[in-house]
């Protein structure tokens, strides 16, 4: 089955893969690739992404030093030809890619078998799955005084969420009640003031 792609991508697709660089053979090759599978071209951050029942599967990329597929969930992938890598250790869990410096280099028929097992993988829910960052709740003490005070309600909104984050984390951290108050009225005093918990060490 041939992907189809999107009228809204065209443009911007033909465009990426017509520009004049390196590597216009090489992504070409990878394209047709992916063309014949039942994977649907689209275009997102920039590239050329292949998508099934709307999820990604790979990204077709090109560099200056080289060119590639990114598996989005790569690390689920057998690879026999022991050639995929992480795209950045440390931080990437599940995108693996296939980095190539030549046209020359492609393997057409097993690039075809990572591309169906990656299709396969996805349809079939092997994905990594991303934890959900935890929310901070906030202390029902501070929802107290937000319920009486609407203006420091409003002041204690105007911070970013990541300072937010620090005013409640601080209250909820006290294990003795009588520390929460205390930690409370400390907070209260700085939301008042437009002030950050530790914009003081910041500066």
């Amino acid at each position: 089955m041939s992907a189809v792609v999107k009228k809204d991508d065209q443009e911007k697709i033909e465009a990426y893969f017509a520009k004049k660089q390196l590597f216009k053979e090489g992504i070409a090759i990878l394209r047709q690739l992916a063309l014949a599978t039942a994977l649907i071209e689209t275009y997102k951050w920039g590239v050329p992404v292949y998508t099934i029942n709307n999820k990604n599967v790979l990204g077709i990329l090109a560099f200056k030093s080289h060119f590639g597929i990114w598996f989005y969930n790569g690390v689920f992938l057998n690879d026999p030809k022991k050639v995929l890598q992480n795209a950045q250790e440390g931080k990437t869990k599940a995108m693996r890619h296939w980095k190539f410096t030549s046209a020359a280099e492609i393997d057409t028929k097993a690039i075809s078998a990572y591309m169906l097992e990656a299709i396969e993988n996805q349809k079939k829910g092997i994905v990594l799955v991303t934890e959900k960052k935890k929310i901070t709740p906030i202390p029902t003490l501070l929802t107290k005084e937000f319920a009486s005070d609407a203006i420091l309600k409003s002041k204690f909104e105007a911070f970013t969420p990541y300072k937010q984050k620090e005013f409640m984390e601080y209250i909820l951290a006290a294990k003795k009640d009588a520390t929460k108050v205390v930690r409370l009225k400390k907070c209260i005093a700085l939301i008042q003031k437009g002030t950050g918990l530790h914009d003081t060490y910041r500066k």
